[in-house]
């Protein structure tokens, strides 16, 4: 274990147990950072306790509990004294079409991605407030910024997700706080694995759910990023200066967002007629 020293970072990671949560967590952990690493299960941090010891506090911590998320921020505040970098990246994907979509099944997808979010930022902020200084990375995907079809729910959490991030970025900059949106491509996470969830799925759907499943092969074409690779990037972040307000991992993401926004300008400049209109 590398030792800690005067210039280290101190992280709350949500979501550790695995994923880019975990290997986030070794990453700093490795450079001789300390991290508070949160976990429904903590016994799936074990190993990093053993392995780091005092250097990691696992916390245990269902995100859409707030006065839990209260709790356990305070809880790691105290224990290492300040708190310089926050990463909430406890989510999850819901599949299935809107009209699929139970009212349990959209709750839930927002309790999670959004109000999770929300309340550990919330819990965080005073600490780095009084500090001076301070980190928020929003784990948000490219799906926070474009749409496709049966991950609705999904998408919807993301884009809440990066509206409030960005309002808040705004807010706190005469802090000395950052804030910065990561927009992950797809990764060989368990995003699509056991850790999602799915929505019954209706028979009148069926024809159009197998072409989705054929665009979506079709647009993997550079294959699944490697969430070990990611936390270099996630480093470049942290130390950086003046991080960026959004950043993609990947190499997809900018291609999708290159097509979609044009499309987005084009439509906007076509129906500008439409829009003059209803000025008055």
């Amino acid at each position: 274990m590398a030792e800690t020293s005067a210039d280290s970072k101190t992280w709350f990671i949500t979501g550790a147990s695995r994923g880019f949560g975990r290997e986030w967590s070794i990453a700093a952990l490795e450079r001789g950072d300390r991290v508070a690493a949160t976990a429904r299960d903590t016994s799936t941090l074990d190993d990093l306790v053993e392995r780091y010891g005092d250097a990691v506090l696992p916390l245990q911590l269902d995100v859409t509990d707030r006065d839990a998320d209260f709790a356990a921020v305070a809880r790691a505040h105290e224990a290492f004294g300040r708190l310089d970098v926050v990463v909430n990246n406890a989510g999850y994907g819901h599949f299935g079409f809107t009209e699929e979509l139970s009212e349990t099944d959209f709750r839930d997808q927002m309790e999670t991605n959004v109000f999770g979010a929300m309340w550990v930022t919330q819990a965080a902020l005073p600490f780095l407030r009084e500090q001076g200084s301070g980190h928020l990375l929003q784990v948000s995907s490219i799906g926070g910024i474009s749409a496709f079809a049966g991950i609705g729910a999904y998408h919807a959490s993301k884009w809440a997700l990066e509206g409030f991030s960005q309002s808040l970025a705004q807010e706190v900059a005469d802090f000395g706080i950052h804030v910065t949106i990561i927009e992950p491509g797809g990764f060989a996470t368990d995003w699509s694995g056991s850790s999602a969830r799915h929505s019954e799925a209706l028979p009148a759907y069926d024809a159009f759910r197998a072409r989705v499943e054929e665009d979506r092969k079709a647009r993997s074409t550079s294959g699944p990023g490697d969430p070990v690779a990611s936390a270099a990037a996630v480093l470049r972040l942290v130390d950086a200066d003046e991080p960026p307000l959004r950043c993609f991992l990947g190499v997809a993401p900018l291609g999708i967002a290159r097509a979609d926004y044009e499309g987005r300008l084009a439509t906007w400049e076509q129906w500008q007629d439409v829009a003059e209109l209803a000025q008055g």
